[in-house]
């Protein structure tokens, strides 16, 4: 399994924004349910910085790009971020989860 960890700054007048862009779309996504995915969305302290974390299983595609909330919030990005945003590919070793 493959994990991309991006990173991101909001403009501070577009956090608000932002962060009713994620509720809808995460509403959008839990209803959908897609199976061999796992997406989430963590804001630092700073308040505008942002990561998001995105863990596909082996041999499946991405199926987020299947739900339109999920499009919506990419297509919006271009508008919230402060500068381009960083991302990085990890390879899971092992984990965890209770």
């Amino acid at each position: 399994m493959a994990v991309l960890m991006v990173r991101a700054t909001v403009r501070p007048e577009c956090v608000d924004e932002l962060e009713a862009a994620l509720r809808k779309m995460f509403a959008a996504i839990e209803s959908a349910r897609p199976e061999g995915v796992r997406y989430a969305s963590y804001r630092l302290p700073d308040g505008v910085t942002y990561l998001a974390e995105l863990e596909i299983a082996d041999g499946i595609e991405n199926p987020l790009s299947e739900i339109q909330e999920f499009r919506e919030f990419q297509a919006g990005l271009k508008d919230w971020l402060a500068a381009p945003p960083s991302a990085e590919r990890f390879e899971v070793r092992g984990a965890y989860a209770a």
